[in-house]
């Protein structure tokens, strides 16, 4: 049978989600543990990769095994098991040609930012000590709903067909002290929300013009956007999928 697991871990002390040659990663903490708790080699199917020191409040796998008596005692044994960083949310049946990548009809991401010294923040937000205009920001950020080309927010050198995406949600809130960046799409590029976040900032500091944004999606060039807003700060939120997937 194929199964989702439901995924949420801090980013912290990992060189992302995907497996990497001699870095610790997520995926690999995960496999090794389901391969130890189930008795079988396990191999785990993300709905996408976050880069190093990306945090995530939900992201699903998939994986194939016989049959799970359990979900609530699978659960309970796999998070005993795993570090304090990592944590099994949910698991379910899918149908068998089910895909936690392709199957996957939205993705959305926060991006956080303090607004002043918090201790306890600083592995979770980005910290900076002059306050951008939000307001200019978000008016930004709405341009992204009409761009479909994000070339000039991915990182070079990707290898990937198209670099067209559909965002469908785009603002910047204010809460307690943080600002919070909040932006969904079908599909995000390598390190996009950090491109994204870092020439919005720009744009929130009078270093970039609204016009000059608009010039920057139209470019195409990664070197025409804002440097990358640092990992910490970002997290994926929610991955959305068909209610057909489930049997």
């Amino acid at each position: 049978m194929r199964y989702f697991i439901e995924i949420a871990y801090n980013g912290k002390n990992y060189f992302g989600w995907q497996r990497q040659p001699e870095q610790i990663s997520v995926q690999q903490v995960l496999e090794e543990t389901l391969s130890t708790l189930l008795r079988k080699e396990i191999k785990l199917t993300g709905a996408g990769r976050t880069d190093s020191g990306v945090h995530a409040k939900q992201l699903f796998a998939h994986f194939d095994f016989e049959e799970i008596e359990s979900f609530d005692d699978f659960i309970f044994r796999i998070n005993s098991f795993l570090p304090k960083d990592i944590s099994i949310k949910n698991i379910f049946a899918v149908k068998e040609d089910a895909h936690a990548r392709f199957d996957a009809v939205e993705r959305e991401y926060e991006y956080i930012i303090s607004l002043e010294k918090d201790p306890f923040s600083q592995d979770f937000a980005f910290q900076i000590n002059n306050k951008p205009d939000v307001d200019l920001m978000d008016e930004a950020a709405k341009l992204l709903l009409n761009h479909k080309d994000f070339q000039c927010f991915s990182r070079s050198k990707t290898d990937v067909k198209t670099y067209n995406c559909t965002i469908v949600k785009a603002f910047w809130g204010v809460k307690n002290n943080r600002l919070i960046f909040t932006i969904a799409a079908d599909r995000f590029l390598r390190n996009m929300v950090r491109a994204i976040v870092g020439t919005l900032l720009d744009v929130g500091y009078g270093k970039t013009s609204l016009e000059e944004f608009k010039e920057i999606l139209k470019s195409k060039s990664r070197e025409e956007a804002g440097a990358s807003a640092p990992a910490h700060g970002l997290y994926l939120t929610k991955v959305v999928y068909p209610e057909n997937i489930k049997v």
